[in-house]
């Protein structure tokens, strides 16, 4: 299809549906940092995130092909579902379960503003890696919520729907999360 890549997630699955395989590399290049980013930091392991990456798409594409993809909700939120329930199942098979916590998450990353100039991007970057870490000191619950509020730009009914809680549960674990990691700038004296 010519223009594929202005065309919506709906009509992409659509395309791919009808035989389009362009539709879906549309599709996949649209969202797989998103995706790949809330794999790996719920999993904490490239390599591990990277198959599990590959895993999402596989259920994708078999789901697609079969026609049990509903057109109800937007592909992204049901994409990170996916890859969610992927990383739970893993946790399960090796007998961990990944414990994620979320709590205030825009204080803190609001806090990361650099100037303009030629070390920006190294100071964004170094910015960004110092709250990767405070994100994974925190407890699983508040981290996941974190990661999914965050990094996959989901919002709280989704991420309740994902945890399988309410919505003011995810509120306050994304709200003791941002709490948490203000507490630990303050002990490790950490400055953003």
């Amino acid at each position: 299809m010519k223009n594929s890549t202005h065309a919506t997630d709906i009509q992409l699955i659509h395309l791919f549906q009808e035989g389009d395989n362009s539709a879906l590399e549309v599709l996949v290049s649209r969202h797989k940092d998103k995706i790949f980013t809330s794999i790996n930091m719920l999993v904490k392991d490239k390599y591990l995130a990277e198959d599990l990456f590959q895993d999402v798409f596989i259920k994708i594409i078999d789901t697609l092909r079969a026609d049990r993809y509903n057109d109800v909700g937007k592909f992204l939120p049901w994409a990170i579902r996916i890859a969610h329930n992927l990383c739970v199942d893993h946790f399960r098979k090796v007998k961990r379960t990944p414990t994620i916590t979320t709590g205030d998450e825009r204080d803190i990353f609001d806090m990361i503003s650099v100037t303009d100039g030629a070390d920006k991007t190294m100071m964004q970057g170094e910015c960004h890696e110092r709250v990767r870490r405070l994100v994974d000191m925190l407890p699983d619950e508040q981290r996941e919520t974190i990661i999914l509020r965050h990094y996959a730009d989901l919002s709280f009914k989704e991420i309740a729907e994902l945890a399988n809680c309410t919505i003011n549960t995810a509120l306050g674990r994304m709200r003791y999360g941002l709490l948490n990691m203000r507490k630990y700038l303050a002990e490790k004296q950490i400055s953003l």
